[in-house]
């Protein structure tokens, strides 16, 4: 089987014997189930949780007390921001002298957005301790998550910058029936392991060898995502500067069209004082930047959405997002930033699609 019917063989499991709680259906979530509470109680009795000082902990349900008990431990919780809209994570942060209830309260996924600060990527935080929740996971300490490959990013870009390391010890707390056998076949590089696994009866340490992601892949980040995530862009740019390969999926490698004709940027080369122009005028940490777009007309009406793409790869202008109005004869093209659209509208006057000569506006 693949890793989607162990999702949903698990899934329908906990739905059929009703160990699943409130949100359900559990389906294409990481499952909430009766007793997460009680398997949270394990985490402060490992000595990995003792000696941390800084732990990340994901935002879902199953995982709400855990989030209280780093609390209540006197410990810095970061909680990573729902599919990474803004920002990479949140710090926790309760009101002075707050009581048991206000730490519950901290720690819910209402509490997380009201009692919290955003953590920068140039923050220099250290993640001693990594939370992720699982839909499925074995004693091994393979793992399957619930398919959008957010827990894998997460922990590939806390290594990128710098947050977590090769021996940074990864825990993640389910249902005894979500502990299955999983074939080693389905793991891909870009999967993390986990080395402890906290059910409501037993407490597993895995002992996992095999290496967790070395960082960011990105060879398996798509265009759209790229376009979802504000902060996985800054990092891209970062490690681009840094001279690393950062061709995402389905590029020729040595092309980047994902960041279309990108200009050299003023601190590129070293200049007194461009980083404080950049931070006083760029954008902020995990902001959504409204992106310059560039309208194509006048395309054939046979036309398909992947001739375009093939021509925009071929120029190498392929836009972060694209929005295709097909019955107007239109597509608008989403770009990082104006330069990236003016060079992009450049590149395209007089471009011919079947026999039409296409309109290229800003």
């Amino acid at each position: 089987g693949s890793k989607q019917d162990i999702r949903e063989r698990i899934w329908d499991y906990m739905e059929s014997e009703n160990v699943a709680d409130f949100p359900r259906p559990v389906h294409h979530r990481i499952p909430n189930f009766k007793g997460a509470s009680r398997a949270a109680e394990h985490f402060p009795r490992l000595q990995v949780f003792r000696t941390a000082r800084t732990i990340k902990v994901n935002p879902d349900a199953p995982q709400k007390n855990a989030r209280f008990l780093v609390l209540d431990s006197k410990k810095t919780l970061l909680v990573p921001t729902p599919r990474l809209r803004t920002g990479l994570f949140n710090r926790i942060t309760p009101p002075p002298g707050a009581n048991k209830d206000m730490l519950r309260k901290c720690a819910t996924s209402q509490g997380v957005r009201d009692f919290s600060v955003p953590v920068g990527l140039d923050s220099r935080v250290l993640v001693d301790l990594v939370v992720v929740g699982s839909v499925a996971v074995s004693e091994k300490g393979w793992r399957i998550g619930k398919g959008e490959g957010y827990a894998d990013l997460e922990y590939a870009m806390m290594v990128s910058m710098g947050a977590v390391h090769e021996g940074t010890p990864v825990v993640t707390i389910v249902h005894d029936c979500q502990v299955v056998d999983i074939p080693e076949a389905l793991l891909e590089d870009h999967d993390l392991t986990v080395d402890y696994i906290l059910t409501p009866t037993r407490v597993i340490s895995t002992g996992c060898r095999r290496p967790k992601p070395a960082g960011i892949t990105w060879s398996k980040i798509s265009p759209e995502m790229l376009g979802k995530i504000p902060v996985l862009r800054s990092l891209r740019d970062r490690e681009k500067r840094a001279g690393k390969d950062v061709a995402l999926q389905a590029e020729p490698a040595g092309q980047h069209p994902a960041l279309p004709g990108t200009v050299r940027r003023p601190h590129d080369a070293p200049q007194p004082g461009a980083d404080s122009l950049e931070a006083a005028c760029g954008p902020r940490d995990g902001e959504e930047v409204p992106a310059a777009t560039v309208c194509v007309g006048n395309l054939p009406h046979d036309t398909r959405v992947r001739d375009l793409k093939r021509a925009l790869r071929e120029l190498q202008v392929a836009p972060l997002q694209l929005t295709w109005r097909g019955p107007q004869h239109r597509a608008l093209l989403h770009y990082r930033d104006l330069a990236a659209a003016q060079q992009a509208a450049s590149c395209l006057q007089g471009l011919h699609l079947g026999d039409r000569a296409l309109t290229v506006a800003l």
